[in-house]
């Protein structure tokens, strides 16, 4: 028994039915086990949940910090309120925003003509507001010159006087019944080199077509048009400087009516129209209203001659008569009325002119149909012919004039483009006038007051950084571009390579001995008008002076408060000046995406003007 009893619990194991009770025991226990399993499921759902929920939130985070944050700088709020006042919505800033930026503002001006004018307000504000600028010489007669511009209550109280003693010093006309006959080509000179009128021709200077930096007289026609809102005293700087590629100089804005059909059914309301202005500014300078318009008449027949004389370009394109070269001897030869030799000595002074002067003339068949029209003019009305010189010369100097002149200019030019259904001419406040007058006198002063305001080393170092990063951009497209050869491939890389820029102003803009320069030659007073064609002289003298030094580097074609970029051919240069390089096309404060997208997609598109303007070239430059 004792054995058995022993092997009882051996038994149970061996056997398993005999465990039921135990079983019983246990079955709480499996349960608890269950319950558990589904607790962690849930907890590692909830976990794994708040695992991805906090990923996609640190994704986010990061993203949003990756990207372009929102500029919160002063500059980039005033650049918003410029979009948002512009009124813009003919495209949308994300698909061009080149055009959201520079395009046209509620469809009245554009950007362009706004940056303008802002860059004029700006020298305004200098030359209304010295403040503490310890000004030179220069500096202060350019300051009194903008002084006496603005001043219209002197001008107005100086009435026709200033203008009657120039004509007195021109010998008089009859029309005022005191007239002195001078030599034709005396009074010619004068009006050229004293008064920067040219009422036959114009003369100017330009570099020569194949050494750039070689001075060389360029003669054209000029047709004396009755609308133009001025008739300006030089040609302008623009012109000057700039290649033998533009042959018209200062065209008018109204062509004869001869020209066009439309024209020619109103032609007699555009004759009365000018008769009429003629003999207004008859009438102001005093003289007898039978006489007046009896000279303003042969006046009026001497212009219309004059206009028949041009010849269309597209004719001389064909002809291959755009420009001719000259000897002053041969022009002498071919159109005698002129005494070249001493008209233009006295015009370009101090140049030293000989007989055998190249010169490059424009359209020579006008220039011989003119001095014949001179010498028919000095036969039989010599009078008349003076009257017309001088008539001319009174709408030229209207804008130095006081407000009646200035009125009876405006209004024959509003009365013609009303005629000829052209839209109005707007209208400059008088302190703009001044402004650009005193920017042309005197553009060194301004062209490094300009700088000094509106272009620091910060903004230049920023515009030359986006200039070259869109550059290195083009050199490493022409790398991958399929259909250039080798050959082409690397010419047109080292172009871009060898090309020049030049950012702000001029070199010497930034000399202090220009920016102060003295003008000695510049007297002011007594009389605006005195002093506005003292001005003219020295300007003329210097733009003689200066093509006559040797220059190695880029004349510049536009001012240092311009808006226009540009690339020159001849010295394989682009500039982009101040004026341009202002918001809202730059700023260094701006995000890189506005930059790039208004003043980078200017600078893209002079970059491309070395290829466009490559092709087919003249004077043997490397063309692709």
């Amino acid at each position: 028994m004792s054995r058995a009893w022993g092997r009882g619990p051996f038994l149970r194991q061996e056997f398993p039915a005999q465990r039921s009770p135990v079983s019983q025991v246990e079955w709480p226990q499996e349960r608890h086990i269950t319950v558990g399993f589904m607790v962690r499921r849930v907890l590692v759902a909830g976990l794994l949940f708040s695992l991805l929920l906090g990923s996609s939130v640190l994704l986010v985070y990061i993203f949003r910090s990756c990207g372009p944050r929102p500029c919160r700088t002063p500059e980039c709020h005033d650049l918003q309120a410029h979009y948002l006042a512009s009124g813009n919505t003919s495209v949308a800033p994300c698909t061009d925003f080149f055009s959201f930026a520079c395009g046209d503002a509620k469809g009245t001006k554009s950007s362009f003509q706004a940056l303008a004018e802002e860059n004029k307000r700006r020298l305004r504000k200098i030359l209304e507001e010295p403040g503490s600028r310890h000004l030179g010489t220069g500096e202060d007669k350019a300051f009194q010159f903008y002084s006496s511009c603005v001043d219209t209550g002197a001008i107005e109280a100086e009435g026709a006087a200033p203008l009657r003693q120039v004509i007195e010093e021109l010998g008089g006309w009859r029309i005022s019944g005191n007239w002195t006959s001078l030599d034709f080509n005396r009074t010619l000179s004068l009006l050229m080199s004293q008064y920067g009128y040219f009422p036959f021709f114009r003369a100017y200077l330009r570099p020569h077509p194949t050494l750039p930096h070689t001075p060389v007289i360029q003669l054209s026609p000029v047709a004396p048009s009755p609308s133009s809102h001025t008739c300006p005293l030089l040609p302008p700087r623009s012109l000057l400087l700039s290649s033998i590629s533009c042959v018209q100089i200062d065209q008018p804005e109204f062509d004869l009516p001869l020209k066009q059909e439309q024209e020619q059914k109103i032609y007699a309301q555009i004759v009365r129209e000018y008769l009429a202005y003629l003999s207004r500014l008859g009438a102001l300078l005093g003289g007898d209203p039978d006489k007046v318009q009896q000279h303003a008449f042969l006046s009026i027949s001497i212009t219309s001659q004059l206009f028949q004389f041009l010849r269309p370009l597209e004719e001389q394109q064909a002809q291959k008569k755009l420009f001719q070269l000259v000897t002053i001897d041969q022009l002498q030869e071919m159109a005698p009325a002129i005494d070249w030799l001493s008209c233009l000595q006295a015009t370009f002074t101090p140049m030293s002119l000989r007989p055998s002067q190249l010169l490059v003339v424009h359209d020579l068949e006008y220039l011989k149909n003119m001095s014949q029209l001179v010498e028919e003019q000095l036969l039989k009305y010599r009078d008349f012919l003076q009257s017309h010189m001088i008539l001319g010369l009174v709408g030229t100097l209207s804008p130095a004039l006081n407000s009646k002149f200035q009125e009876a200019r405006r209004s024959l030019i509003q009365k013609l483009r009303e005629l000829t259904q052209r839209p109005p001419m707007p209208t400059s406040p008088r302190w703009m006038k001044c402004v650009e007058e005193t920017g042309a006198f005197f553009e060194p002063t301004l062209a490094a007051l300009f700088i000094h305001e509106a272009f620091s080393p910060k903004t230049q170092s920023a515009a030359m950084e986006l200039f070259t990063a869109i550059k290195d951009t083009l050199i490493a497209r022409l790398r991958r571009v399929p259909w250039m050869d080798e050959k082409t491939r690397k010419e047109a890389q080292d172009r871009v390579t060898q090309l020049q820029v030049k950012m702000g102003g001029p070199e010497w803009a930034l000399k202090p001995s220009l920016a102060r320069e003295e003008y000695n030659d510049i007297q002011l007073g007594p009389s605006y008008l005195q002093s506005f064609l003292s001005c003219v002289r020295s300007l003329r003298a210097r733009i003689v002076q200066n093509f006559l030094q040797s220059f190695p580097q880029h004349r510049w074609q536009v001012s240092t408060w311009g808006v226009s970029a540009y690339y020159s051919i001849s010295d394989h240069v682009v500039v982009f000046p101040a004026g341009l390089l202002q918001p809202p096309f730059f700023h260094p404060g701006y995000p890189r995406a506005v930059n790039f997208g208004a003043a980078g997609s200017i600078m893209a598109h002079e970059l491309l003007h070395i290829f466009s303007q490559l092709c087919g070239t003249p004077w043997g430059l490397p063309s692709l």
